[in-house]
């Protein structure tokens, strides 16, 4: 985690123990203990017209680096974060937790070949930072990474070493992890850069021409939310005065915890996440700041 805080009676290191959600809530904890039996399933088809309007321009006037439709994605679930502070909570330990920093994760293949190693990526952005920085800051952890065929330490260089454990020792290793996961006295070295403990895990399947699909949450760690993002397509859409344009669409699927809040409180979270994307002037203000987006 990018900020140390002293741990104090109830709260973990990296969330406060929210005391004071629902009954409902609170005693699916204890019905529904695992993660994957809470899961919701949300598929919906984001129009980004004007954002990839927006990207041309920008590319135009910035071509030393690249801005790509990830890197917005990235940015737009980050301020969707920081406006619904309960799509940035988690349960573990049957109790929930609201994070203290907002972070999202993405896996990154070293090249593009079927045998090539993955890496795990983990971005904390700033309440300062706007599209700007997160690009950056993307892109150069991803040159840092593809330099490299095998692990360049971190997580991936942790997950190396347990592999090689004989079964048995794994086994007991693993349980003891476990065991710390659910009473979260995890060591850093353990949870610093492990998208099982991100915000968000978000994956662009369009960079690999596929489809958007679901995947299953994991009952380790504390993500809750997962989301994946399709191919970007052209497809002639109904427009509300009647008419019919050609519209760059993008699917989209997510797998989130329903123990974190009610569909009512996702269905609008979506609304904003579309907002951003039809109004993509909003990723040039600070993270920390509001989009002023009315909900009704």
């Amino acid at each position: 985690m990018s900020e140390k805080r002293k741990r104090t009676w109830g709260n973990r290191k990296d969330g406060r123990w929210v005391r004071d959600v629902p009954g409902l809530q609170a005693v699916m904890g204890h019905l529904m203990p695992n993660r994957t039996d809470c899961e919701v399933y949300l598929s919906d088809t984001i129009d980004v017209t004007e954002l990839m309007a927006y990207l041309e321009k920008r590319n135009a006037l910035h071509p030393e680096y690249k801005t790509t439709l990830f890197h917005c994605f990235v940015t737009v679930l980050a301020r969707m974060l920081r406006e619904r502070p309960l799509m940035n909570r988690f349960v573990q330990g049957r109790r929930t937790y609201e994070r203290y920093e907002v972070s999202l994760s993405f896996v990154c293949k070293r090249r593009f070949t079927d045998h090539a190693e993955e890496a795990l990526m983990f971005l904390v952005p700033k309440d300062t930072d706007t599209l700007d920085e997160v690009s950056q800051k993307i892109i150069g952890d991803v040159r840092e990474t593809r330099k490299s065929e095998t692990s360049t330490g971190g997580v991936d260089a942790i997950l190396d070493a347990l592999a090689k454990l004989p079964r048995p020792l794994l086994m007991f290793v693993i349980y003891i992890i476990r065991l710390m996961d659910f009473w979260g006295v995890s060591p850093d070295f353990l949870t610093d850069g492990d998208p099982n403990y991100s915000s968000v895990l978000f994956s662009n399947l369009g960079s690999i021409k596929c489809p958007a699909v679901y995947h299953h949450l994991n009952n380790y760690g504390t993500n809750s939310i997962m989301i994946t993002i399709g191919t970007l397509r052209k497809e002639a859409k109904l427009m509300e005065d009647g008419t019919t344009q050609v519209r760059d669409l993008v699917d989209i699927g997510a797998t989130l915890d329903e123990r974190i809040a009610d569909g009512f409180y996702f269905a609008r979270s979506l609304k904003l996440v579309k907002h951003i994307c039809q109004h993509p002037e909003l990723l040039e203000r600070p993270l920390g700041e509001p989009s002023g987006f009315d909900y009704k």
